[in-house]
């Protein structure tokens, strides 16, 4: 319960900072955020949320879509560090630091993004420390899962790939029984978290389906 929203608005109730929305977490309430002028900002897919290069100045929290971070190598290719989605905060690890981004974010699919100043988040943080705690932890689970993919190139056969994210993400949501997470990635976007082919990823998927290992429903993957 935070005492100064409790004054300044007078309810008798407590604001819930950490909560969650369609099953996914969010990382700072939205109610929050907009308590503090943050705005909801809209994204066609293929728009620029932000870009390798820029000074970073807001802090942005996923409301509904799918956003891709990535990195443009020398040659051209893309590197892509990953694909968070609703609830999912990005590019946050900037807001403590004065370097620029070294990564794009991208809409994949029409996004509505929380958008609040840096300066704000900041405030909002400094005053509610178990907030700050939970920011470093969500950032820890975001480290966790880069590693986690940089391990894939070590690893040959694509049904180990494949479990190991599919694993770390349904734990990640809390979900434990058999075919309970949907997951929540196309196999395009399966194919490039792993460094597989995407036909491999249909056809290993499909063979993780013989095995009772996932259950498929139209084309949805259930673990």
């Amino acid at each position: 319960m935070f005492l100064w929203y409790l004054i300044s608005c007078s309810i008798a109730y407590t604001l819930t900072i950490f909560t969650q929305i369609n099953n996914n977490k969010m990382v700072i309430s939205e109610d929050l955020l907009f308590f503090h002028k943050a705005t909801l900002e809209n994204y066609e897919a293929g728009d620029a949320v932000f870009q390798e290069g820029t000074a970073a100045k807001y802090y942005f929290q996923i409301r509904q879509g799918t956003v891709k971070l990535n990195t443009f190598l020398e040659d051209g290719k893309e590197f892509v560090h990953g694909f968070p989605f609703d609830g999912h905060c990005i590019g946050e690890s900037y807001l403590f630091t004065d370097h620029h981004y070294a990564i794009n974010a991208i809409a994949v699919t029409q996004c509505e993004i929380i958008r609040i100043s840096k300066t704000k988040v900041l405030e909002i943080l400094m005053e509610n420390p178990e907030l700050l705690l939970e920011i470093n932890k969500y950032m820890a689970d975001r480290m966790h899962f880069r590693f986690m993919i940089s391990s894939f190139l070590a690893i040959s056969d694509p049904i180990v790939k494949l479990m190991k994210l599919f694993d770390h993400i349904k734990r990640y949501f809390g979900f434990e029984e058999p075919y309970s997470f949907l997951v929540p990635y196309t196999r395009q976007q399966i194919a490039t978290l792993t460094g597989l082919r995407v036909e491999t990823v249909i056809r290993y998927v499909k063979k993780m389906e013989e095995q009772k290992m996932v259950k498929i429903e139209s084309t949805k993957i259930y673990y």
